[in-house]
């Protein structure tokens, strides 16, 4: 009757005490709450919301679920990036091992595709071999061992969690901050982890559009980090387009490889070295952000950061070659290009509707058990603001067969507007959010 209780009790726009949320989770960890009273639930928070306190427990009630990392014993700084989501986000692949390759531990644990959003699980899969679904006891030994780890949740930690999230993908209950808060910071403080820098997504294309509601989405994870020893440090970076060109789980994996050797595009390496630095300067290793910076593009233009990430998809089971030679990666059976209709400015290159033709395609979930093919996809080189004429080429469809690639010149009709004016794009990096308060971003 518990969790009947508490679903009444939501809906009615009641609260729910610390003690009913690490009893409710608990059993709900165990399988002793069914998956459609948690949806209901769910449903009910997403409506109502829940206070400061209600998340901060049931941020509590997920994380002590489960097991807690403990790298106190590590001779490194410890600290991990979490993305709130979005449509050609692969930073956390080329970040990842930047970071480890400039002495900074990084057990990044991340998730799988929700809502429109692609997953760095499904992208890191489609690497053949590349395993990560590894132990807590074999992550933390090869974090020790060579200073980074790509993993999903494991059973080990936060297991509430693990179940609410896919959950929420497949009940519409994604876009909720309190929701979105618990999952991450209970999974981000059983890392044990010195520090954290948060990617907050704005515009057409992130969970919460709006900059107010990512504001406050940022203000609630820094707080609930700061209040368990954990400094957060949070950007609000741009989601109005995808970022980088490749949209697609395989496609981003490439794209990924060639910016750890200095071929990576613009957009896509600003927004990961405003986050590298921010997290070197979190962890002690370097004095400010500007010479933060220098470090990382040091460890691109040697190729430190290239060998780091061969070593983890090796520690990892995967083929190490994928970085020297993407083409290793799965191949699309039909590759097709799309060109402009007429001739004008690239007002728009829809986030959410390229996304939504992703998992048309079939690189994404409507279901939990959907199977993903990690081949399909976009690579868009039409950028708002371009000028286009008439045939001139705006991005490539990559499918299963001929009517995925059907489905892919639908998705990029509507993605894709040409019009005769276009507004200036949201900038990469927005704000700094600290709990010091919110700043204005220095761009360079």
């Amino acid at each position: 009757m518990l969790a009947h209780r508490l679903i009444e009790r939501k809906r009615d726009g009641g609260r729910i005490e610390a003690g009913e949320w690490r009893a409710l989770m608990n059993a709900y960890a165990a399988s002793h709450i069914p998956d459609y009273q948690m949806a209901a639930l769910a449903m009910a928070i997403f409506i109502r919301g829940l206070d400061r306190e209600e998340t901060s427990a049931l941020t509590d009630a997920m994380l002590k679920s489960g097991a807690v990392l403990d790298f106190s014993g590590l001779a490194m700084p410890c600290v991990d990036k979490h993305s709130i989501g979005g449509v050609g986000d692969k930073v956390s692949l080329v970040l990842a091992p930047l970071v480890a390759s400039c002495g900074v531990a990084v057990p990044m644990m991340s998730g799988r595709g929700l809502g429109h959003t692609g997953g760095t699980l499904d992208k890191l899969e489609s690497i053949a071999g590349f395993r990560t679904d590894l132990s807590l006891a074999d992550a933390k030994a090869q974090v020790e061992r060579i200073g980074c780890a790509l993993i999903g949740q494991t059973g080990e930690i936060a297991p509430a969690d693990r179940k609410l999230y896919a959950l929420r993908d497949a009940t519409a209950t994604v876009e909720s901050i309190p929701l979105i808060s618990a999952s991450i910071m209970s999974k981000k403080l059983a890392e044990g982890l010195t520090g954290l820098v948060l990617d907050v997504k704005r515009g057409s294309g992130a969970f919460l559009p709006e900059l107010d509601r990512g504001l406050d989405l940022a203000r609630t994870m820094i707080e609930l980090g700061a209040d368990r020893g954990c400094p957060t440090v949070a950007l609000v970076t741009a989601m109005d387009r995808p970022l980088g060109r490749a949209c697609g789980n395989a496609l981003e994996v490439e794209e990924s490889m060639l910016a750890l050797k200095g071929d990576g595009p613009p957009d896509l390496m600003e927004v990961t070295y405003a986050l590298g630095a921010e997290m070197l300067v979190l962890g002690g290793v370097a004095a400010d952000i500007d010479s933060a910076r220098r470090e990382l593009e040091k460890a691109i233009g040697t190729g430190r950061a290239a060998e780091k990430m061969q070593e983890i998809i090796e520690a990892q089971g995967g083929n190490p070659g994928v970085v020297e030679d993407p083409a290793v990666l799965p191949q699309a059976s039909h590759v097709e290009l799309c060109t402009a209709p007429r001739r004008g400015f690239v007002a728009r290159v829809e986030p959410r509707a390229i996304g939504r033709g992703i998992i048309a395609l079939g690189g994404g979930r409507t279901k939990i058990e959907d199977v993903v093919d990690p081949s399909v996809g976009f690579v868009i080189t039409a950028k708002p603001g371009d000028w286009v004429e008439v045939g001139e080429p705006l991005a490539t469809v990559f499918a299963g067969d001929r009517a995925g690639v059907d489905a892919g010149r639908a998705t990029l009709r509507t993605a894709i507007v040409i019009a005769d004016e276009a507004d200036p794009p949201l900038p990469l990096v927005s704000h700094r959010v600290t709990q010091a308060g919110v700043e204005l971003y220095q761009q360079d």
